[in-house]
């Protein structure tokens, strides 16, 4: 790895708004740069608020992090984005099961941000320091873009000039010598501002491999990733609103063994029409180009053995609502999206023995979906209803896998049938606010999720296990409903508690045939019902804020897949926690504890192998030195405890150990 590789593009984000002219001093600036106000029946569902001091001050400093502080969301692997590889950063709500694809839907500024090919989510493109505020909604279907929301939304949002400030940055090292760097300029455009930042984290990282797993060829997980964003916002008019924004990262880790290097990265580009007039308008367009590398290493000869060269893949789309004027107690949305991702795998087997290549394999296709949607709240006095339905038009085509020998005589040459259909999905809930202090809520719905590229078309390896795609995949589908209770007793006092009872019927899993060989396959259904705790206080100095999950989840199976009948899906656990204690003793001093609880779960389908329960214990500290200048203090998994990642018939992944961090930021 190399230290002068970020320095240009962090160079090209800083100075951009340095080239914008400022407005006239005292100015009032009324563009907001966020989408449409929220509708009246938003709480109706099990919505979870993380603000931009949460984000910015969590123990690691990782916005995976930030979103653990809501119980029940999970990543497939429980690395953060420092030690896995980037291909397995799946998020999913509510226990519905662990893949490498994310049920998630994940946007920013409305754009959604998985994988064109993959599903994952590109967590080193999202800069904890250019986020406002994230929405946590659990539970499927959403209005735009509803074909991804199978287990719910994740909504971030970046932040605008006036949380931003002129100019912000940050420098911290870490007791094993690595980095975290960032800033970020912000200018006033007229009426309207144009802001900049990049981060650039860097470190030989820590062992993942147990100390009496090691090897000659075992190495630590070292990371380099740098990300930028530049957002410009511009009113058009008094209700007319252009929001544009780039973002650019590269991301690259080492993985358990010398040479198993692996990369993602990453262009987006996108535009955002707002009018906040008696006709209310989000139009939204984005393209995104995304790349995958990856080097397998033999796990006995320790040599590679598969090289993922290049996966190129392009994610396009956008969406058009409108909401008329259909007067006062009424909120009507109607509109149209659209989203499309095509790419293609390109590898290389190689022999454990001679070292030359043995075979070469291309293999991708296409997914989109044409989502046309309608919702309507309706506020009758405390009581607000709301029903929405979507109908999804998916397709699933130009699927290919060529495999040739290396001197390009095709083996195996396989064409795919495209395969389309019509879904119709729904949501609907009610809220009922019984006083000032007491809200009941309820909500049903159904969502979709299309399989991705990857588990259609690409086959891979993580020794000693080979996992097959399946180009007969079906969408999966998802019923479910809840029940709530929102409770205000005081001032800065608020609890809340969710039931909910959903499937997700043809859920797509790496299922079993044999101890070394797993094929992505439909189950008949994954079934979770479960409770959701949260709580947050504030008295004077103090604050609590901690989420509780309990979730019991099975897999229906038949047929081929009778065996994992009942058992608990995999990567599932039936516990999670998290919890925050903040001290604020004086104006900008900050001192804070983080409890972060993942109960047991089995890494595979057959229930064989065990992931431990795992608690963490973080803390975060910052002490105004001078104006805006702090001194920050950072400690992951203060207790060292073990957290393991991976375990495959005994050979164990291990996760992040207590590590401490000190540094300086200036204009948070």
């Amino acid at each position: 790895m190399t230290c002068l590789r970020p320095l240009p593009l962090i160079a090209l984000t800083l100075a951009t708004p340095a080239l914008a002219q400022a407005s006239g001093e005292g100015e009032q600036i009324v563009v907001v740069g966020e989408g449409l106000p929220d509708t009246p029946a938003e709480p109706a569902y099990s919505v979870r608020e993380i603000d931009r001091e949460a984000i910015v001050t969590v123990p690691s400093g990782r916005i995976e992090e930030a979103l653990g502080a809501v119980a029940g969301f999970q990543q497939f692997r429980r690395s953060d984005s420092r030690s896995s590889n980037p291909s397995a950063q799946g998020v999913t709500l509510r226990a519905l099961g662990g893949n490498a694809s994310s049920r998630a839907l994940v946007t920013l500024d409305g754009v959604p941000m998985g994988d064109p090919f993959f599903g994952y989510i590109p967590f080193a493109a999202l800069v904890p320091e250019q986020v406002g505020s994230i929405r946590v909604t659990r539970g499927g279907g959403s209005g735009p873009f509803g074909a991804g929301a199978l287990a719910g939304t994740i909504a971030l949002t970046s932040a605008d000039i006036d949380t931003l400030g002129a100019v912000t940055a940050s420098a911290l090292v870490n007791d094993r010598g690595e980095t975290e760097a960032s800033a970020g300029v912000a200018a006033r455009l007229g009426r309207g501002y144009v802001t900049a930042s990049g981060r650039w984290d860097r470190g030989d990282g820590f062992r993942t491999t147990p100390a009496d797993q090691r090897v000659a060829a075992s190495v630590p997980a070292a990371f380099d990733s740098i990300a930028g964003q530049v957002r410009a916002v511009a009113p058009l008019n008094e209700t007319l609103e252009l929001q544009a924004r780039l973002l650019a990262f590269d991301d690259r880790r080492t993985l358990r063994f010398d040479g198993a290097d692996s990369s993602a990265s990453g262009q987006d580009a996108s535009l955002r029409i707002i009018s906040r007039g008696s006709w209310q308008v989000d139009a939204l367009a984005y393209v995104q180009a995304r790349n995958f590398t990856n080097v397998v290493v033999s796990a006995t000869r320790f040599v590679p053995v598969l090289d993922q060269s290049n996966t190129p893949a392009t994610g396009i789309g956008g969406k058009l609502e409108l909401r008329p004027p259909v007067g006062e107690d009424h909120v009507l949305r109607l509109g149209i999206d659209y989203r499309r991702s095509d790419g293609e795998m390109q590898e290389q087997a190689i022999s454990a023995f001679t070292g030359q290549v043995t075979a070469r394999r291309r293999a991708g296709g296409a997914t989109s979906d044409l989502g046309i949607f309608l919702e309507d709240d309706w506020t009758l006095g405390r009581l607000v209803l709301t029903g929405g339905v979507r109908a999804d038009r998916t397709a699933i085509t130009d699927g290919f896998f060529l495999e040739t020998t290396p001197a390009g005589t095709p083996t195996i040459d396989n064409r795919f049938a495209d395969q389309t259909d019509w879904t119709v999905t729904w949501r609907a809930g009610a809220l009922y606010r019984a006083s000032d202090t007491l809200s009941l809520r309820a909500a049903g719905y159904s969502g979709l999720r299309l399989p991705t590229l990857n588990e259609l078309y690409r086959p891979f390896v993580v020794f000693p296990v080979t996992t097959q795609a399946n180009a007969g995949l079906r969408v999966e589908r998802l019923e479910g409903f809840e029940a709530g209770i929102d409770w205000r007793p005081a001032e800065g006092v608020a609890f809340s508690l969710t039931a909910f009872d959903n499937r997700v019927k043809d859920a797509i899993a790496n299922v079993t045939l044999t101890p070394t060989l797993r094929q992505r396959q439909n189950l008949p259904a994954i079934e979770a019902q479960g409770l959701e705790l949260g709580a947050r206080i504030t008295r004077g100095q103090f604050s609590f804020d901690g989420t509780l999950a309990y979730t019991a989840a099975e897999v229906q199976g038949s047929g081929a897949s009778l065996a994992l009948d009942g058992n608990r899906p995999a990567q599932t656990p039936r516990w999670a926690a998290a919890a925050t204690v903040g001290w604020k003793p004086f104006d900008g001093g900050l001192f804070a504890l983080t409890l972060r609880h993942v109960g047991a779960q089995f890494e595979d389908d057959l229930e064989t192998d065990v992931l431990p329960a795992a608690t963490t214990v973080g803390a975060y500290a910052q002490v105004p030195l001078t104006g805006k200048l702090v001194l920050v203090l950072r400690a992951e998994n203060l207790t060292d405890e073990t957290i393991v990642t991976r375990n495959a018939g005994g050979s164990v992944d291990l996760g992040a150990p207590r590590t401490i961090w000190g540094g300086l930021r200036f204009g948070f």
